[in-house]
């Protein structure tokens, strides 16, 4: 069988807010990494900071909605074959709170079962996965976007703004699945990461990851160095960054990178059962 091991990093886009760091976030983004008998699972989200414009923590909605995800691979109450349920079913569940938990995110959970050796994917908005083998992309997500620069977003509003608030169904989530083999390298990441980096520079930090004997270390340095090279350019008003091409091609005069919160989960499929999560 198969198993992922597994790194993770991330930057926020400001002096933390909050006095205490909340344990799995950067900024308004959120992740878990969890497994169960049958599979390995990674998700990430990212939180719609207008909320703050509300008083309203943006952070609190994506985090709530990863440590779901996150209790119920580790329940077992998880289809590693249907990612998008455990989405949906976190979903319901935090609209069915007493006391409604105000906010919205995007979402993108990835599964490796490990007998099947498939690895089975659910993207609603704009973060997203690479799968890289023998260094080049083979597999990657695609963006699900309204109109520039507004994702699909899974939403829970207050009464007096319901009507106001975009909001997608999980079900709009797309799926995926394809055969993984020891070696390959899965990639996700919050906007933060794609519209900074594209997949060639991306491939070029891949690329500096060599074997080495203690893996976890090995995909934990090569995650916090594409975190760092996406924050760094995040703030180079020089640059050309992928956000600001795509601006450009729809007539909107913009330039530099695009400050934002940003996380990466990085995992190597392995068959070494001396390997563990980090």
């Amino acid at each position: 069988p198969l198993h992922l091991v597994t790194g993770s990093a991330g930057f926020s886009k400001t002096i933390s807010q909050s006095p205490s760091f909340k344990q799995w976030t950067f900024g308004d983004d959120a992740y878990f990494v969890a497994n169960n008998r049958t599979a390995d699972v990674i998700g990430v989200a990212d939180g719609v900071g207008g909320w703050r414009n509300y008083g309203i923590d943006p952070s609190a909605f994506p985090r709530s909605l990863m440590e779901t995800c996150e209790r119920m691979v580790r329940e077992g109450r998880f289809n590693a074959q249907a990612p998008a349920t455990v989405i949906a079913a976190s979903y319901y569940e935090l609209q069915q709170m007493k006391t409604p938990l105000i906010g919205s995110s995007t979402a993108c959970i990835v599964a490796l079962h490990k007998k099947e050796r498939r690895l089975y994917t659910a993207n609603l908005g704009d973060s997203g996965f690479l799968v890289i083998r023998d260094e080049q992309v083979v597999h990657r997500s695609q963006e699900q976007q309204h109109y520039f620069n507004t994702p699909f977003q899974l939403a829970v509003a207050p009464p007096s703004q319901a009507g106001l608030v975009l909001s997608d169904s999980p079900e709009m989530a797309e799926s995926s699945s394809f055969d993984v083999e020891e070696g390959d390298i899965i990639l996700l990441g919050t906007d933060g990461l794609f519209d900074n980096m594209n997949e060639d520079m991306i491939l070029d930090c891949l690329s500096k990851m060599k074997d080495h004997k203690d893996a976890e270390v090995n995909v934990q340095r090569t995650a916090h160095h594409i975190a760092e090279e996406a924050y760094e350019l995040s703030f180079d008003q020089d640059y050309l960054s992928p956000f600001a091409l795509s601006a450009q091609q729809r007539g909107i005069d913009l330039r530099g990178g695009k400050p934002d919160d940003i996380t990466v989960l990085l995992a190597r499929v392995s068959s070494c059962s001396s390997d563990l999560d980090v």
